[in-house]
């Protein structure tokens, strides 16, 4: 016999002529050439294990779970929102009362942490209580330019034509002036306050997010996937709805993020320069203004409206590249 058969013989496990099978094959483990068990088969193919797939959602809360630098700021950026909600509560003083005998005192005076302004208010308080109005006007124009702008450019990426033309030739005539510049004077036009300083910054924001929401768009209008949702005889709107929509939202929500900062330093600017909010209401860049005459009196207390604004508008620059980089599938 020069090799083994590919068939075992259903006797007793012996060939005609040769040796016992047993004492050929070393898996059979009976006695006297008989076979006690079922042999197995020669070759076993192993499969290979299941792996599970992340899906894309997964895959960017994996990265992020995975980020410390990230986790790190976004917690800084949670503490100061929730601050800014619990005021109320955490706030030591109330942060309109004033005092003639505590203008300007520096840090632990008669129970003010961080000392007290020009008008003898705790500092503490008015801190806590200015990030509501920083992070309001810092958070609501860029979540209205987010809506306004991407719908602009979603239309106006999907349709093309004449449409795309008049929608992104009147977003340049607002590129052809600094964003400072146009919201100071959007806001100077329209005789400043909080609500027409977020309306201001809310006009300043929508041009961009209207490019990023266009250019996304006509990137996959063209893809075979939305050929395909055409051919099948699905209306534009259902299109845009279910296949467009979903490929939009995330280079817009990234864009979005990066933008909470710039508004917060632009909103702060122009309370600084009287154009935003008005006295006596706690706000960051407003607090800078009105102490910029004491800094040589107290100057520790007169820098902290100014390292509130440095410490949130990092934070939210970090958070938001740490998004970019969870996001962005080719990274």
């Amino acid at each position: 016999m020069t090799g083994y058969s590919s068939v075992i013989p259903a006797k007793a496990g012996i060939e005609d002529d040769a040796m016992p099978v047993a004492a050929l094959d070393p898996r059979f483990r009976g006695g006297d050439g008989v076979t006690t068990t079922r042999p197995e088969p020669f070759f076993e193919e192993q499969a290979a294990p299941a792996t599970r797939v992340r899906g894309y959602w997964q895959s960017v809360f994996y990265r992020l779970r995975h980020d410390p630098v990230t986790l790190v700021f976004a917690a800084i950026v949670l503490l100061i929102v929730l601050a800014a909600i619990c005021a109320p509560l955490i706030a030591p003083f109330d942060p309109y009362k004033e005092s003639i005998v505590g203008r300007l005192k520096p840090f632990g005076w008669r129970g003010h942490p961080l000392g007290t302004d020009e008008l003898g208010r705790d500092m503490l308080s008015r801190l806590i209580y200015g990030g509501r109005v920083s992070l309001l006007m810092g958070v609501v124009p860029v979540l209205i330019a987010s809506l306004v702008g991407g719908v602009l450019g979603v239309i106006g990426g999907f349709v093309g034509g004449r449409i795309n033309t008049a929608i992104m030739r009147t977003m340049d005539v607002f590129y052809a002036f600094p964003s400072v510049l146009l919201a100071v004077a959007i806001a100077g036009a329209m005789g400043g306050g909080m609500a027409n300083g977020m309306l201001a910054l809310t006009l300043v924001f929508i041009p961009p997010m209207c490019r990023v929401a266009e250019s996304a768009t006509t990137q996959i209008r063209a893809l075979d996937f939305i050929e395909a949702a055409r051919a099948s005889g699905a209306r534009t709107t259902t299109i845009i709805r279910y296949h467009v929509l979903g490929n939009v939202l995330g280079p817009v929500f990234i864009y979005a993020s990066s933008l909470v900062s710039v508004s917060i330093l632009l909103a702060s600017g122009l309370s600084f320069l009287g154009l935003g909010v008005r006295p006596p209401v706690p706000d960051w860049g407003l607090m800078l203004s009105t102490l910029r005459q004491s800094i040589y009196v107290v100057p520790f207390v007169c820098a902290l409206p100014g390292l509130a604004i440095f410490i949130t508008s990092i934070c939210c620059n970090l958070v938001s590249d740490g998004l970019r980089a969870a996001m962005d599938v080719r990274m």
